[in-house]
């Protein structure tokens, strides 16, 4: 490796599919890594400048020239400097494309002096698949060169019996990204889209006395469409279980499931003492959306006989997290938003206060009920619990996910062994 190389912050990406390349534009845009090396697996196109146009343009959030400029008419500066090696530049910065081999193994990371990888295939979720596995692992990057690998998706083991290794570990950025050990973590996953909303949505009411003391939650997921669904009906690979994902995307409404449950327990372990449901609604839309959370929480009166916990304490709750601890990460707000108002707005999770809503009522427990479990009672108790439904916008590429994602890469690169 050059010494060239040796003074650069390099970033390598596995995969330019949606996360990919927007993880791009967002390190573009932050300006911590120099240099980068995204590894295709495959060649793209007829030469290099097809893989290029597929960069710099968006369906969904306009040109890289429109992310990073505005509507100023400043464009960027785009030249190949080396076209056999793959190489060009952006606004300066380099850029190398590997397209030769799509096993980790094979992709020559230590050359270019790589040492932290996002892994966004989508297809590499395994941390306890050997290295040397015909198809690929994500511990290949190791073997290739790299020191830590971010996958940017909830690990999935093969094996639901295998534990997951003592050098893997799942992060959200302003979660749990501190626990983040550097001698011991190695292959790191960032959790999901909905993952990350949901748990800065959680996060305030957890460490706030009034609303600490959950029952049950659930939450369901608005969400925009992704490339794991089908254009067109078509037929189920073998072993599909969820058929309707293989329905068109154009024209349906699809319930489905999520892993965002069982991820968030990984990141906040105080939430599994909740009883805690999730799932999934896809909708026609290219990208932002909305969490619906539910909450039955235990709660007080005051002296007047009045719920301690409503509406206004929630919303405050949100206030005061998004001017705090998760200032830039939750926002809160009144205003009246559509799906389209938060396509690359910089959050990990977007309050909708204008629609919480709470409503207390009483468990009743009466006397006979009670001398069953041998607890001697004068009278009936009328127990209180409040249950608030709270909404949630998140980009779920761009602005929230890839953003926070970005924020963990830059952590973890700067605190590199």
């Amino acid at each position: 490796m050059s010494s060239y190389l040796q003074s650069m912050q390099t970033l390598g990406i596995n995969g330019a599919g949606r996360i990919g390349k927007l993880t791009l534009w967002n390190h573009l845009s932050v300006g911590y890594f120099d240099y980068f090396v995204i590894n295709t697996g495959r060649k793209v196109g007829r030469k290099l400048e097809d893989i290029i146009d597929y960069l710099v343009k968006d369906t969904t959030y306009g040109t890289l020239d429109r992310f990073l400029y505005g509507y100023s008419g400043k464009t960027c500066s785009v030249e190949i400097t080396n076209r056999d090696e793959g190489l060009f530049t952006i606004n300066g910065i380099p850029i190398r494309v590997f397209t030769a081999s799509r096993n980790p193994r094979e992709i020559n990371w230590a050359r270019e002096g790589v040492q932290l990888v996002i892994e966004c295939t989508g297809s590499l979720v395994d941390p306890t698949a050997p290295a040397d596995r015909p198809k690929g692992s994500v511990r290949g990057h190791l073997e290739a060169g790299a020191e830590k690998v971010i996958i940017s998706a909830p690990f999935n083991m093969a094996d639901g019996a295998q534990k997951l290794p003592s050098d893997s570990c799942m992060f959200v950025y302003g979660i749990n990204h501190y626990k983040y050990d550097p001698a011991t973590h190695h292959i790191l996953s960032a959790a999901s889209c909905t993952t990350t909303g949901l748990s800065h949505m959680i996060k305030p009411l957890l460490e706030t006395r009034e609303t600490s003391a959950i029952i049950t939650a659930s939450m369901s997921t608005v969400h925009a469409a992704t490339n794991n669904q089908n254009i067109l009906d078509a037929v189920p690979k073998t072993g599909t279980s969820d058929l309707r994902k293989n329905r068109s995307v154009f024209n349906n409404i699809i319930l489905t499931t999520t892993g965002a449950a069982d991820a968030l327990e990984e990141i906040m372990p105080d939430i599994r003492n909740v009883g805690f449901m999730a799932d999934s609604v896809r909708i026609p839309t290219s990208t932002s959306s909305l969490i619906m959370l539910n909450v039955t929480f235990k709660t007080k009166l005051n002296e007047a006989g009045e719920p301690q916990l409503n509406r206004d304490l929630i919303n405050e709750i949100y206030k005061k997290a998004a001017g705090g601890a998760q200032k830039g990460l939750v926002i809160y707000s009144e205003k009246q938003n559509v799906s389209s108002d938060l396509a690359g707005f910089p959050a990990a999770i977007v309050i909708e206060g204008v629609e919480t809503h709470t409503r207390t009522g009483f468990i009743l427990v009466d006397t006979a009920t009670m001398q069953e479990f041998d607890i001697e009672a004068a009278a009936d108790l009328n127990i209180p619990v409040t249950h608030a439904k709270i909404f949630g916008w998140y980009d779920n590429e761009l602005g929230s996910y890839v953003n926070l994602l970005g924020k963990l890469a830059v952590y973890v690169d700067k605190n590199m062994p």
